[in-house]
């Protein structure tokens, strides 16, 4: 499955700026992306886990130099990013001979040490695209329930039985834990990484207790910090910050904190089929954040994501403000086919005086509810957030 979304930006960023960054998590669609774009355009593709190709660049300047009228991708660029040295001189002598746009393509795992090479050498020269895995407003409503299971890495989501996306899931976090991460650099037991990350899936959706984790990981604060931010740069971990408009209530100042994709959330916490979901404790939390990941994938650039929490309970599970409005959207999460709003939805949006109160629920059709709440599915409010 070709995550089709993405082309039509992708190609515009390649023909606004000498390189793009294409970031995300590994075996998310980076490359296939990547690859189906060229097909239209003189291109050169190397691997930079390969040795035969890292080999090409050992003499960097002078290989590319070969391929100038061509796009270059550089797939998993974190492994080589004294590279980023050499492709700023490149585009800087391209752009004397008016040679500016569309050089360099660049693919990443958006490892810390990618978004700190990108920067500091790139600067004014490199545009950032994320795809994340397949979201709900990309797939049908016959297929929603098993994106909600399986997740939305393509390989989960198209395996052929719920065992097979699922060994696929637990295969694909062992390698992150004992061969990816290590890669990137930062000396983190695998284990107590993989802890983390089960607690993290375990109070999916729930507020950042940074001091209970530590407790139970018998690691300081500080160790916990980095280890989250570590997940976030990975973009395999959101963390959701709190609304802090022009209020007076007292607000919860502490992040909400999710497993961006649902089928490593049910991988980490051994769900295997609808059924055992249905009946965990997780499957609130897990279709609440299925939902967020969908509607700020479809969300128009720069929209403002945060959710509302009072310290008296008053909350509203996401806010969207896209860019140029003055109020955000209310959006409740309910995984029900007959949304019941709690009374603090209500004294929430008072406060926040929202421009739409919406319901993202688990059935087909759109209707009005009381106190001009409209109820959606999440395709079609997906579609709506795209819609030019």
């Amino acid at each position: 499955m070709i995550p089709r979304r993405l082309l039509s930006p992708l190609d515009a960023a390649l023909a606004e700026a000498p390189a793009v960054a294409l970031l995300g998590p590994r075996q998310v669609g980076k490359t296939t992306l990547a690859l189906e774009l060229a097909k239209g355009l003189p291109s050169v593709y190397l691997d930079l886990e390969s040795e035969a190709d890292r080999a090409k660049l050992a003499e960097a300047e002078l290989y590319l130099e070969q391929h100038e009228d061509k796009l270059v991708i550089l797939d998993e660029i974190q492994r080589t990013p004294q590279l980023f040295r050499s492709l700023r001189g490149l585009i800087d002598a391209g752009r004397r001979r008016g040679q500016g746009k569309g050089r360099f393509l660049v693919l990443g795992s958006a490892s810390i040490d990618l978004l700190k090479q990108s920067s500091e050498s790139l600067a004014g020269r490199i545009r950032y695209l994320e795809l994340a895995p397949i979201d709900g407003g990309e797939v049908g409503r016959e297929r929603l329930d098993a994106l909600w299971l399986r997740g939305g890495f393509p390989e989960s989501l198209l395996a052929d039985s719920d065992g097979a996306s699922l060994r696929w899931r637990r295969d694909f976090i062992r390698t992150y834990l004992e061969r990816d991460i290590p890669q990137l650099g930062p000396r983190i037991p695998a284990e107590t990484l993989r802890r983390l990350w089960t607690m993290l899936a375990h109070q999916q959706g729930g507020l950042l207790n940074a001091a209970a984790l530590a407790r139970a990981l018998a690691v300081d604060g500080k160790t916990v910090a980095a280890y989250l931010d570590l997940l976030v740069d990975l973009l395999l971990v959101r963390r959701l910050m709190p609304w802090h408009g022009n209020t007076r209530k007292r607000l919860v100042k502490s992040p909400k904190v999710y497993v961006r994709d649902s089928g490593l959330v049910h991988a980490l916490l051994g769900i295997g089929d609808r059924e055992a979901l249905l009946a965990h404790p997780v499957a609130g939390g897990s279709w609440e954040g299925l939902a967020i990941e969908s509607l700020i994938a479809a969300a128009p650039g720069d929209t403002e994501a945060h959710f509302f929490r009072t310290a008296a309970g008053a909350e509203i599970d996401l806010l969207l403000k896209p860019p140029g409005r003055r109020h955000p959207w209310a959006i409740e999460i309910k995984r029900g086919l007959a949304p019941k709003l709690d009374r603090g939805f209500h004294l929430a949006c008072d406060s926040v005086r929202p421009e739409r109160r919406l319901v993202v629920y688990g059935g087909d059709e759109r209707f009005p509810l009381a106190d001009g709440v409209e109820a959606v599915s999440l395709p079609e409010l997906c579609g709506q957030l795209a819609a030019p």
